[in-house]
């Protein structure tokens, strides 16, 4: 199983995209002053769209080890292979060990290089939807309230929010994919349906891309 991982801070006033207000008068936008957050992590599956989603108090050795965890759990009796940025907590010493311990491979990502990680277009998409809609969120519900928008989509409507089905996701042409077949991989990336596109005009440039 292939898979990538991120995490994303979710802080209590995050930037407010719009909002109404009466013709000549300016939109209120009241915040707290309060500098709670949250660490959203998010490990998806980029050959069936498949995600696992945590939240934690912080971004740290600890939580992130608490998640691979969770995924070994989540995907039991699988050979994971796990794509991942060089952040502190990923890098650590007792990472690693946990990692090798649990039988996930890690293959970090090169550095400063956030566009190469599919997950980064999933939490585009979440900041977009709820966060950026509310000025002064309860926080631990924006958060759930997020998930439970990802959770709700099939495998094929998250796939290109992470960019995967593009003929230019970067997994396929990597050099290192004859090594995952090596391990007995067979890559297989998605081209979904448009799970927007119920018009045949729409249909229509879909399948024209």
């Amino acid at each position: 199983m292939v898979l990538v991982t991120d995490a994303c801070i979710v802080t209590e006033t995050p930037p407010l995209r719009a909002g109404w207000a009466p013709v000549g008068q300016r939109a209120e936008a009241p915040i707290t002053g309060n500098r709670a957050k949250r660490t959203a992590y998010c490990a998806l599956a980029v050959g069936t769209g498949s995600v696992r989603l945590e939240v934690a108090g912080g971004w740290n050795r600890e939580t992130f080890q608490a998640h691979l965890r969770v995924i070994r759990a989540t995907w039991r009796g699988w050979h994971v292979v796990l794509f991942l940025d060089r952040g502190g907590p990923h890098v650590a010493t007792r990472t690693k060990a946990l990692a090798r311990a649990l039988g996930i491979e890690l293959r970090f990502l090169p550095t400063a290089c956030p566009e190469l990680n599919p997950v980064e277009g999933i939490w585009r998409h979440l900041k977009g939807r709820v966060p950026a809609n509310e000025p002064t969120p309860d926080l631990d519900a924006s958060v759930h309230r997020a998930f439970d928008d990802l959770r709700a989509m099939t495998g094929e409507e998250r796939l290109p929010l992470a960019g995967v089905p593009s003929g230019n996701f970067w997994l396929p042409t990597w050099p290192g994919v004859a090594w995952l077949r090596e391990l007995g991989f067979t890559l297989r990336i998605p081209r979904p349906s448009h799970p927007r596109a119920a018009d045949p005009a729409a249909r229509a440039r879909w399948d024209e891309t």
